[in-house]
This record gives C-alpha cells, sequence and structure tokens, in this order.
C-alpha cells in the first residue's frame, strides 16, 4: 500500500516541547522516522513572520506537523482572550504560508474539537463546523483554530497544497500541564486529589456542578493517528480535509473526579462549586471516518489515566527530591 510520506523526508515537528508534539515524536520515532527536526523558542519564536521565513529558506523541510499552539484551561481562556487569539493565528499563519511557499509536500495542522458549536447535535460530525455559537469561555481559541483549518482549505483549494487538519478530542497523557490557574480538567483533578491525599485534607472544591461529559483521548494515541493520516489519508476534496480524531466514548466530571480520587484513595468529601462555569455540557465526538479509514484508539482510558497518575507521582517526588 501507497505511504504519502517517507522516513527520508525530513519532518518538521512545530510545539515538540509540547505533549502532543512530544507524543508526535515519540510515534514517529517508534515506526523508525529519525529524520525529525525542531526549535526551540529561543532559537525561533513562532510569532515573528521574518525569522520564521528565514528558518523554512534555509531548512526545507518536506513535512511539516503544527503542534505549536497558545493552551489553557477555562481561567486562562477567561483572562487572557486577546493572546489567545492573536498568538495562535500569529504561529498559524507563519507556518502554514512558509510551508506552502517553500515547497512543502505534506502539511498537518492539529485543531480542537473547541472548534464546533457549544449546542452541536452529538456525537459532533465534521459538518457541523460552523452550524451554530461557539462555547464562550474559550471562543477565541476556537476562532483562531477555525482561521488555521480554513487556511488550509484555502490553499488546497486555490493551490492544490497537501494540508489536512486534524480536530483532536480532549488530551491527557505524558507531558500534560499541571499548573494551578490554567490546566485543564484531568491535570487539575490529578493535582488537586493528590495534594489533598498527601496534606491530609479533608475535602476536594472542584468546578461546576460535575454534571458534563466529556471525552478523553490519550496523547499517545493522537501520536499514532496523526502518523496513520501522514502515511494513508489524500483527502480528494475540501470537505473531507479535516478529520476528528477520539475515542467515541465520554465520561460525567463528577465519575471523572470520583475515578481520581479512588486511584489515590482519598477519603474525604469531594465539593462541587456550582458558582464556576461548567463549559459546554457534552462534546463527544463522531469519530466514524478515522475509524473508516482503518484507526482506532487503542489506550483505554483506566490505563490511561492510572498510568498518567504514577507518571505524575514520579515526576512530582523526583522534583522534591532534587529540592
Amino acid at each position: 500500500m501507497k505511504k504519502y510520506i517517507s522516513r527520508n523526508d525530513l519532518i518538521y515537528v512545530a510545539g515538540h516541547k509540547g505533549m502532543a508534539g512530544s507524543s508526535i515524536i515519540r510515534s514517529f520515532k517508534s515506526k523508525g522516522y529519525n529524520n525529525i527536526i525542531y526549535t526551540d523558542r529561543e532559537e525561533l519564536d513562532l510569532r515573528d513572520s521574518e525569522k520564521v521565513k528565514s528558518w523554512f529558506l534555509f531548512n526545507n523541510p518536506k513535512v511539516v506537523i503544527i503542534a505549536a499552539a497558545k493552551v489553557g484551561g477555562i481561567i486562562a481562556n477567561q483572562n487572557m482572550p486577546s493572546q489567545f487569539i492573536f498568538d495562535n493565528l500569529k504561529i498559524q499563519i507563519n507556518l502554514i504560508e512558509n510551508a506552502w511557499k517553500s515547497g512543502v509536500k505534506r502539511l498537518v495542522f492539529l485543531g480542537s474539537s473547541c472548534i464546533y458549536p457549544k449546542l452541536s447535535k452529538q456525537p459532533i460530525k465534521e459538518e457541523y463546523l460552523l452550524s451554530g455559537k461557539l462555547e464562550e469561555t474559550n471562543e477565541p481559541y476556537a476562532i483562531a483554530k477555525i482561521a488555521g483549518i480554513k487556511m488550509c482549505q484555502a490553499l488546497k483549494k486555490q493551490y492544490g497544497f497537501d494540508a489536512i487538519s486534524i480536530m483532536p478530542t480532549n488530551l491527557y497523557g505524558p507531558g500534560d500541564n499541571y499548573q494551578k490557574e490554567n490546566s485543564h480538567v484531568i491535570p487539575s483533578l490529578i493535582r488537586k486529589f493528590h495534594s489533598a491525599k498527601i496534606n491530609n485534607f479533608e475535602s476536594v472544591t472542584c468546578w461546576g456542578t460535575g454534571e458534563p461529559l466529556r471525552e478523553f483521548l490519550h496523547v499517545d494515541d493522537l501520536g499514532s493517528a496523526t502518523l496513520y493520516l501522514l502515511e494513508n489519508w489524500l483527502p480528494n476534496n475540501l470537505e473531507t480535509q479535516f478529520i476528528n480524531v477520539g475515542t467515541g466514548k465520554d465520561i460525567r466530571i463528577k465519575d471523572l473526579a470520583e475515578k481520581i480520587s479512588e486511584i489515590f484513595n482519598f477519603k474525604g468529601k469531594i465539593i462541587w462549586d456550582s458558582s464556576k462555569p461548567d463549559g459546554t455540557y457534552k462534546k463527544q465526538l463522531d469519530i466514524s471516518k478515522i475509524n473508516n479509514l482503518g484507526w482506532n484508539s487503542e489506550i483505554s482510558f483506566d490505563k490511561g489515566l492510572r498510568d498518567t497518575i504514577d507518571n505524575y507521582i514520579k515526576e512530582f517526588e523526583a522534583k522534591n527530591l532534587r529540592l
């Protein structure tokens, strides 16, 4: 079967230090793709158009994977809306435009499931994009991601540029952000219950009502999906140029909190602060398109969650030992 990329191609992964980017590199290297380059922010600020242009002219990669983005949870999105739209638009425009102009043969743009309408029909099909109003708490980030998809579609339509977009559901796993003020739900809960356990707290307070449902994908499954799509998927028209990646299963946030509490053997009370926002009630992706192409997620949520918690504890203990 023909592969649309080869191990001889020079592959540039933008955002290699992030959770998604590092997982993509692991997946590629596990399959013998070792001709991979990346840049540190000190070396190349992806928001600087002239520096990005010079970098592409000098390095001339043949495959580009855009995993670089400014990301964060509800608090960060609410407090820094301008950064979420400005930074992400600059990064995307610079990378996509220069990849096209320098003759890159394949490009992958990583989007997010937050691009879909807040009240979208469930499960969410790719064609539901722009069919309704976005969730207010992350609208600037979502608009930037939608713009990235449309950039890829426009270049495909006008110039035949081979750019595809991947819409992953909520990610978790190694390399996640556990900062108190801008982490997503799983790392936030892991941090809270771990702290409660080691400090013998009597209770843990969680945001919202706990009733919303969320779908979670282990980041290593995203890495394998990215490689699979680059090797095997060549969409023929604009309507199929972006694709959902997920598990097709979701979990209530209350059940997620209880599951994490049990793993930590936390015996205290879980309090839900309903004055804090819930976000979208349900956001489950329709993954029939990628399943029909032959890819399915392999890491069960229970195993992935336990491994993630084990990894967090090891890193926490190692950090304390260094201190």
